[in-house]
């Protein structure tokens, strides 16, 4: 026994999925088929959703909340002199990295 499901979408949309199904050599219901069982079988959208920026939502409100402390002055370091940055830089590119080397740079 099977069910009818009915979607809008826009005409152009249509045309160029059924194109590519095609060429997959599947028909449009086929392909959505086989979206909603690799739905089930997942139990998530089975591809990344991306926001405009290229992002996750989890990373792009990481982004934001930085930013946010950024903004009052949490997690962020005193300005350093050239030499002190770079030597921190080093440590972090030759992963010698000690943890309280940052604590102490930290407001």
């Amino acid at each position: 026994m099977s069910t009818t499901l009915q979607v809008r979408i826009d005409p152009k949309t249509k045309k160029a999925a059924s194109k590519v199904f095609s060429n997959l050599g599947m028909d449009m219901s086929s392909a959505i088929k086989l979206y909603l069982q690799k739905v089930i079988a997942t139990e998530s959208i089975p591809f990344q959703i991306i926001t405009q920026n290229g992002l996750t939502l989890q990373e792009e409100l990481e982004i934001l909340k930085a930013s946010e402390e950024a903004k009052l002055g949490i997690n962020v370091t005193k300005p350093m002199k050239r030499k002190e940055a770079l030597e921190y830089l080093d440590k972090l590119k030759n992963d010698d990295f000690d943890g309280d080397y940052i604590h102490e740079k930290i407001l």
